[in-house]
């Protein structure tokens, strides 16, 4: 089992500025779940961002203050177009007993040979994966080491990963999550000889045509 994050919440009122409520240092935010009637909360802004730096969005949070006592999931996070800060966060309230679905971050470790001794090119396909579990055994993060990649071509599918005890894939099994390619070889262009010998002979010809007097028309 992980360890579970907490998160003090405090009771929002539908009604409440929402804006004045982020001026604040609050994040508005509301939680639900199948077996949990719905409550408009507030987070601390500072408190949420350690929160998802440390563990991420699949992780299992405690939320507790003001009477309530819930173990809950990011659901989703509305952010600032520009500046990504958390505007409101949904909280899904799960049940203990049955699986969840969510997408894990993934960790890249170690050196890849053929990346180091052949100069090789990483290419990160996936970035998450979808896995499947109770929510208490979802993990933080899953840890991917690249030094199996060792010639070009060499690649990791979803097949491949080592997922945790109690966890499940949930994504295409073919999946490639890394590959390694042999490095690009930059072609150096053609450059063309001038052909002064037709440049001259152009010039020529221009200056014949200028020394031809018009027709007279008359």
């Amino acid at each position: 089992m992980y360890g579970m994050l907490t998160l003090d919440i405090q009771k929002r009122d539908k009604k409440a500025d929402l804006e004045a409520l982020r001026k604040s240092g609050r994040v508005p935010a509301v939680f639900y779940g199948p077996k949990t009637e719905n409550a408009t909360i507030t987070v601390s802004l500072a408190e949420l961002k350690k929160a998802l730096m440390s563990a991420g969005e699949s992780t299992v949070i405690k939320l507790k203050g003001d009477g309530l006592d819930v173990d809950a999931l990011v659901y989703a996070i509305d952010r600032h177009p520009v500046t990504e800060i958390p505007l409101h966060i949904d909280f899904y309230v799960f049940d203990k007993t049955k699986t969840v679905e969510v997408s894990v971050p993934l960790e890249f470790i170690g050196v890849s040979p053929a990346v180091k001794d052949m100069g090789g090119m990483l290419m990160k396909i996936l970035h998450e994966l979808k896995v499947e579990a109770l929510p208490m055994n979802l993990p933080h993060e899953i840890v991917i080491d690249i030094s199996l990649l060792k010639k070009f071509d060499d690649m990791i599918n979803a097949k491949d990963v080592v997922l945790p005890e109690g966890v499940k894939l949930a994504e295409d099994p073919e999946e490639t999550v890394i590959t390694v390619t042999a490095p690009r070889e930059e072609k150096e262009e053609e450059v063309k000889p001038i052909d002064l010998s037709a440049i001259e002979v152009e010039k020529k010809g221009k200056k014949e045509e200028e020394a031809v007097p018009a027709e007279d028309t008359k």
